[in-house]
C-alpha cells in the first residue's frame, strides 16, 4: 500500500494553471470541463528516478537495430561464403554440414524472442501514441481508444461502420466531381 501511494506521488501533476474549472484528480490527471488532460509521459517517467527500459529490453533493441543493418547482412553472406568454401577441405562431410544447421538454428531461435520482443514494445508504444493522438483531437471518437484489446467480432463490426463511412465519403466525392458545373471546366 505504501508503494502505491508513493507511485502516485511520483505521478503527481501540479495543480491547474487556471484555477478556474480544472481540478486535479488523485492520479495526475487534470480535468477540465470539456475532456481530460494528462501530464507528459517523459516527466512522469524522470520524477520516477528509474531506468525507464530493462537491461534485456536495452539489449534486444540494440541487437534487433544490429541484426537490421547492411554490415550485419554481409557478415552473414560472407559466414555462408565461407563454409561453402570449406566444403572440399572437409569433404563435405556431415560435421561440416552440422556446423552450419546447429549455427543458424540456435541464431535464429535466439533471434526470433529478441525480434519479437523490440516489436512487441514498439507496437505497444505505437498504440499508446495513437491513443493519445485520439484522445487529444477535439471531435474524435474516444471509444477508439484501446481498440487493440477487442476481440476479432467487435473489430469487424468497427471496420464495417469505418468502411460505411469511406464508402459514402467517396460517393460524395464522386457526386461532387461529376456534377455538370465541374464538368465544363475541363473541357475547352
Amino acid at each position: 500500500m505504501a508503494a502505491r501511494r508513493r507511485d502516485r506521488a511520483l505521478f503527481r501533476w501540479p495543480a491547474a494553471r487556471s484555477a478556474g474549472d480544472e481540478e486535479l484528480l488523485h492520479d495526475g490527471v487534470l480535468k477540465s470541463s470539456s475532456r481530460m488532460t494528462f501530464p507528459p509521459v517523459s516527466r512522469r517517467i524522470a520524477n520516477m528516478g528509474v531506468s525507464t527500459r530493462s537491461t534485456f529490453a536495452r539489449f534486444a533493441s540494440a541487437t534487433a537495430r544490429l541484426a537490421g543493418r547492411p554490415i550485419t547482412f554481409a557478415m552473414a553472406v560472407a559466414l555462408v561464403l565461407g563454409w561453402a568454401i570449406t566444403g572440399p577441405i572437409f569433404d563435405f562431410s556431415n560435421t561440416w554440414q552440422l556446423v552450419i544447421n546447429t549455427f543458424t538454428t540456435i541464431l535464429t531461435f535466439l533471434m526470433v524472442f529478441l525480434i519479437q520482443n523490440t516489436q512487441n514494445r514498439d507496437a505497444e508504444a505505437m498504440h499508446i501514441k495513437l491513443d493519445e493522438l485520439i484522445r487529444a483531437v477535439k471531435g474524435a471518437q474516444n471509444t477508439l481508444l484501446d481498440l487493440e484489446d477487442l476481440d476479432e467480432k467487435e473489430l469487424d463490426r468497427i471496420r464495417g461502420q469505418y468502411e460505411k463511412l469511406a464508402r459514402e465519403a467517396r460517393r460524395q466525392l464522386d457526386a461532387r466531381t461529376s456534377s455538370p458545373k465541374n464538368n465544363h471546366r475541363g473541357k475547352r
